[in-house]
Formats: structure tokens, sequence, C-alpha cells
């Protein structure tokens, strides 16, 4: 058998516009909303059928805090979708039980009224580069492989995957390759969350039982996302050495994760009191990635920064949430490791600092990334990885890109004052 082959092929420019983002989920609906109200003509390309990632289709429980504990801090279009939602606030750290059917439509909403054009079921396939300057971005359509051209393009896809295939360099887990744990989310039913104990309470006991295959004690649990009805987001069960670069490795981890959630079904129904009909009603048709690519951009957020508050002259936004790295062993030192980290978290009124340089990939001209993918350290995605970071990230790279389209700038000269004005008048 071949392991490599060549072939050329003439493929069709299908559109052109100023801004292209890539990924449509929390950090990608910010940024393309942010670029259109600058008056950008704006494509968003989405893998699914649906905007949200993460927050839909890996059916993740909660969206974090938008607050340090003393004031609100995702805001612009953090704290748009949060109003939309009509969820109340009290600066005290609180987490948010997402209603995936109403965070789709805030999303498909707030893209529409801004005019941004939405390409649902477009992967990304390559990226097409001179002088690095991205040119196009190759994509598969339903019918077939395609071009997109545009002045400037935003990576919001999580994986880092545009700006990797434009060249830019990137790091991966930690000093091994090592990454922390994957979950696939779920939907529960039948839960009585008036009599419903401790996740956790039983499962000592349970192990010892033989219901899981595995030890892995860290057990977020079933959340109350539709408890008038008995229905609950499911955040149980971790995949382990998972890397989300490789299809063979994720295809394993769905079916492990699948088997894991099945081992849960019976835990509940038997060992936690208030889920004694608990029953399994969907497993997330996308496994919950915590950790991936961190492009190399013209700065690297580090854990100092997450300790010492320093306010950055390009400052693109502030957050605060804990150094939250999930386990990468099932097994007591694994635990360990995770409740050492989560334990790294700031004083109320305490946050980090966010320049506008971890938004910019090194060497290219017409990049910038925002989500997961940003330039930080291990520990700092841990933090900057949720959904209001997202928020606080996309939109800046949004206003950032369409500042460098008006001048005709590059990325790395981005006018800061433009873009930092630009920002607070979203």
């Amino acid at each position: 058998m071949k392991t490599e082959i060549s072939y050329q092929k003439s493929i069709k420019v299908y559109d052109r516009a100023d801004i292209i983002v890539a990924g449509g989920g929390p950090s990608g609906v910010a940024a393309a909303v942010a670029a259109a109200r600058q008056g950008k003509r704006v494509i968003l390309i989405e893998q699914s059928g649906t905007l949200g990632g993460s927050s839909v289709l890996a059916m993740v429980a909660e969206l974090m805090n938008f607050d340090d504990g003393e004031k609100f801090i995702s805001n612009g279009i953090g704290r748009e979708i949060f109003t939309r939602l009509k969820y109340q606030n009290n600066n005290k750290r609180e987490w948010y039980n997402i209603r995936y059917e109403e965070l789709k439509r805030v999303y498909d909403d707030l893209v529409l009224q801004a005019g941004v054009e939405v390409m649902f079921y477009t992967h990304i396939v390559d990226a097409v580069c001179e002088d690095r300057t991205v040119q196009y971005a190759v994509v598969s359509c339903p019918d077939g492989i395609y071009a997109l051209e545009a002045e400037f393009f935003i990576d919001c896809t999580g994986t880092g995957i545009l700006a990797s295939l434009a060249g830019a360099d990137y790091s991966y887990g930690n000093e091994n390759g090592d990454t922390m744990s994957a979950t696939i989310c779920s939907l529960w039913g039948g839960v009585d969350f008036a009599k419903k104990g401790y996740d956790a309470a039983k499962y000592e006991q349970a192990y010892s039982d033989g219901v899981f295959s595995q030890y892995d004690k860290v057990l977020p649990g079933i959340k109350k996302n539709y408890a008038e009805i008995g229905v609950g987001g499911g955040n149980v069960g971790h995949c382990f050495g998972v890397d989300d670069r490789d299809v063979k490795s994720l295809t394993k981890a769905m079916f492990e994760g699948r088997k894991i959630l099945a081992e849960y079904e019976n835990y509940y129904r038997n060992y936690v009191s208030g889920c004694e009909n608990a029953v399994l009603v969907k497993s997330a048709d996308y496994i919950g990635i915590r950790e991936s690519r961190r492009i190399s951009c013209e700065y690297t957020l580090t854990v100092d920064s997450f300790y010492s508050e320093d306010s950055f002259s390009d400052e693109i936004g502030r957050y605060s949430y804990p150094i939250d790295i999930h386990p990468m062993t099932p097994d007591t030192d694994g635990m360990k490791g995770f409740h050492k980290s989560v334990s790294m978290r700031h004083e109320d009124g305490q946050s980090y600092s966010i320049p506008y340089r971890c938004l910019v990939p090194k060497g290219l001209n017409n990049m910038l990334v925002a989500g997961r993918c940003i330039g930080t350290d291990r520990e700092m995605q841990a933090s900057t990885r949720v959904i209001p970071c997202c928020y606080i990230t996309g939109q800046a790279a949004g206003v950032a890109a369409a500042v460098c389209v008006e001048d005709k700038t590059p990325a790395v000269n981005a006018d800061i004052k433009k873009v930092q004005k630009g920002i607070l008048e979203i």
C-alpha cells in the first residue's frame, strides 16, 4: 500500500469576504459578530449544522463565571449573550446551566442580525499562503472542495487547525505531549433533583463493586439544566490519552466514552439517591476536548500573569477562572494533580490581563487566533479555554481584524488604540 500520493486539481473560488472566521463556537460567533459590526463582510464557516461549538455540539452542561467575584468582566458580546439568555448575575462567580436550544437561537440571532454570512457543513482542508500571507482557505462542502478568499482570517476552531495549516508553530500538551482528559457529556432524564444526593458520595463503593472499569473520581455530575422536568446535563467520566489531532484517537475515545456513560447509568440508578429512575437520554455527538494546540504567538500568556495581575498596554480584556487541568491518568495521582491545579484560583476582585499579542500568530501577516488556541502556556490554556473568556478573545480578534483590513496593516502592526476603542463600543 502506498503511504503517500500527490495530485493536482483546479478548484473553484466559492466566495470572497473581507474577513473569514473559521469555527462557529463561542469565540467564532463573537469574532464574526464583532467584525461585521465594524462594517466588514464576514463569512463564518462551521463544520456542523449549528453554531455553538462545544457548548452545544459537545453538550457542555454549564457556562462558567462571567465575573471576577465583584464585577462583570466578560463584557461586550459576552454580556449580550448573558442578557439574552435571561441569566441573573450576583457577581459571585456563579456557573450557569445551558439550555441548548435557547443558546443555539441566541447565536443564530446574533450572527443574522449582524449580517454575518454563515456556511454550515464546511470543513477546513488547507490554507494557501504566499509571503506569510494567507490567500485562501481550502474547504470541503457537501458538493466538493472549494477555496474561500479573504483579506483577513481568524482561527476560532479551538484546535488551531487553520493557523497550523497556514504554517504557524504550536505547542501541545505537557513536556511529553500528554493532554488532560476529555469527556463525552450527556443528557439525563428521570432525575428527582429535590432528593438527588452528592454525585460522588458512593463512588468508592461502586468502584469496589466493579461498576466502573477505571478509577476516575473527578465527578462534576448531573446539573440542573431542566430541573423542572427532571432533566439535566451530565459532565461525568473521562477519556484518557485523547489526541484531538488524530482521527483514530478521537474515534477510539467516542467508543470508550459511550461505554463509560453506560457504567455511570448503572451507578446513578443503584447508588445515588434521587437517581433511581435516571435514564441516559443522549450522549454528545462530539467529544468535549479540554486541551489542544497552543499557537505560537507574538506573546505567550503564562501562569505568572495569572498571579501577578499585570496590566498590559495592549490589553483586550480581563478574565478570572481557576487553572482547571483535569486528570491525565485514571488513578489517585491523576486526581491529586487535578485538585492541586484547581486550587490555583483568584480571590474576589482579582483577574488577569489578556494582551492582544497572544492573538497574533508568529510569521503570519493576516491571521489572528481566538478561543482555546491562543498563545498561552499549558496552565493558562486551562483557564482561558472556558466559554466566557472565548467571548472576550473572539470579539477582540473580530475588531482587530476589521481595523487591520481598514488600515491595510498586518496583524502585528494593528493600531491597538483603535482596537481597544472598538471593543468598548461593541
